[in-house]
């Protein structure tokens, strides 16, 4: 939300002095939106009294609107909790804004706490619907044995098919110290108007890096689709059908029944040693941000060009038959002849290490071949630099001996 002084504390709105009404106002700075949506995500704690809220608001500026004009988003409230919970909020701005909290002091009594935020992020994409938190993921890492699962609650998507995430927190069977991953689909009493076997939903099981700053978190993420012509292993039953007909019925925590379809995953969905490192464990625990979207769209093949316009009249398809400038034309060494811009030219062969090439791919190249090339050279280099050393130091000390015998000083006796 930007940088401010301070960073690194969380904001507060202590309702335990304020008058009832009384409210408080953080506002972020300006942003400019390019994609029309996006997702507020920020850390909440509530320790002030039930009715103490806190409303999302965003300030849009436009020609008109040169101050800005307030337009509200949500509202958050609910008895309080010991607990950081993560909230997000959908966004729908398509012109230059700011993000606005307004805590509010309720009609109740005096309080001992107040409404306090923490690491704020926006970001241009679509919110997650659903939070599983794992509290104590540690101890639950450790603890839990081999091959044995937990579930998330079953979450209902807005297009009415529900879900859930299973989770090996010391790995199935054959995969010790690794994190695996399942997704179900589920049928609970009274669930209608679905379509079976479920056509092209992907469910998507995020594991949150919970590091401040968004743009420096690795999440870890693994999606599963429903292909409606998916069979179940050694059976012709449908994988995705009616969890009513393909699942088993579970009891619940609470003692309700449900049907639980077979599960989609992997079983390295992450490493007890990944996990505990950078921020997917804070405070303790672990959350899991779950999604179920329709991808129906991408599997819309797109329409053939037609060959005929108006008129009735014809013309060539889009695809047609090599031209016959090939025909006179050798590729050596398994080369592929090919028409680019009206002329033959042939596509060579490749391997790992090596290739041919030429007009017609009648040279052959390696990766060894660079090696000796370059070793070649080098050892020629080395050669050259010796023999101007050697001559060097022969000039050198030609020089200096020359030098000397002229300064030599020759006696001789002179005789009167």
């Amino acid at each position: 939300m930007g940088k401010c002084t301070g960073s690194g504390y969380f904001m507060h709105f202590s309702t335990g002095t304020a008058a009832s009404g009384h409210t408080a106002l953080l506002e972020s700075r300006l942003l400019y939106p390019k994609r029309g949506f996006q997702c507020l995500q920020f850390f909440y704690y509530n320790s002030a009294g039930p009715s103490d809220t806190l409303k999302i608001y965003v300030r849009e500026y436009d020609e008109a609107n040169p101050d800005g004009k307030l337009r509200f988003i949500k509202t958050i409230d609910g008895s309080p909790q010991d607990v950081w919970q993560l909230q997000h909020v959908s966004l729908d701005v398509q012109k230059k804004f700011r993000v606005v909290f307004e805590g509010t002091k309720g009609s109740s009594g005096p309080s001992v706490g107040g409404l306090s935020l923490d690491d704020i992020n926006l970001s241009e994409t679509t919110c997650p619907e659903f939070i599983w938190r794992v509290k104590n993921f540690s101890s639950v890492m450790e603890d839990t044995p081999t091959n044995t699962a937990i579930f998330s609650p079953p979450f209902t998507s807005k297009e009415g098919y529900t879900f859930q995430m299973e989770l090996y927190p010391s790995g199935k069977e054959g995969y010790p110290g690794e994190l695996s991953a399942f997704a179900h689909l589920v049928a609970r009493e009274g669930d209608s108007g679905q379509k079976w076997p479920c056509p092209w939903k992907q469910i998507t099981m995020m594991l949150m890096d919970q590091h401040p700053h968004i743009q420096k978190r690795m999440s870890n993420q693994r999606s599963v689709t429903t292909d409606p012509n998916m069979k179940a292993t050694d059976s012709d039953a449908l994988f995705w059908d009616d969890p009513r007909k393909v699942g088993v019925e579970v009891t619940d925590t609470d003692g309700s029944k449900y049907f639980r379809g077979p599960g989609a995953g992997t079983p390295v969905y992450l490493t007890h040693l990944r996990a505990k490192s950078r921020d997917f464990i804070k405070g303790g625990d672990a959350l899991f941000l779950l999604t179920m979207e329709d991808v129906s769209h991408l599997t819309m093949s797109q329409p053939v060009p037609s060959t005929v316009q108006p008129g009735n009249s014809t013309v060539q398809p889009f695809t047609s038959t090599p031209s016959n400038a090939c025909l006179n034309v050798q590729c050596l060494n398994n080369g592929v002849c090919v028409v680019d811009e009206g002329k033959a030219a042939c596509r060579c062969s490749v391997g790992d290490d090596w290739w041919y090439y030429g007009h017609s791919c009648q040279h052959k190249a390696s990766l060894m071949d660079k090696t000796t090339l370059a070793l070649a050279s080098s050892l020629s280099v080395l050669g050259v630099m010796l023999v101007v050393t050697v001559v060097s130091v022969i000039c050198v000390k030609k020089k200096y001996k020359k030098r000397s015998k002229d300064n030599s000083v020759v006696m001789e006796n002179v005789h009167a």
